[in-house]
């Protein structure tokens, strides 16, 4: 999947065996382009961090991240 599709601002591709895994390296990611001052990167990484903070939307969000990495064709 890409940072775009997780609902960042790039098209870096995240490559990973589970959706779990996918969504802990874009959060790395978005975690280390806000410490390399991206500031395209800034709103995702907000929303990343306060996701949790409503969890019936947070929960929304994991499960169709989960059907959208399920979805991807495999290499």
């Amino acid at each position: 999947m890409t940072c775009r599709q997780l609902g960042g601002p790039c098209d870096l591709e995240l490559r990973a065996e589970s959706a779990d895994d996918v969504i802990k390296d874009q959060d790395q990611h978005l975690k280390d382009a806000e410490a390399a001052g991206d500031a395209a990167h800034q709103p995702a990484r907000e929303e990343m961090k306060g996701r949790w903070a409503h969890p019936l939307g947070a929960m929304k969000w994991y499960r169709e991240t989960k059907k959208a990495f399920a979805a991807q064709p495999s290499d």
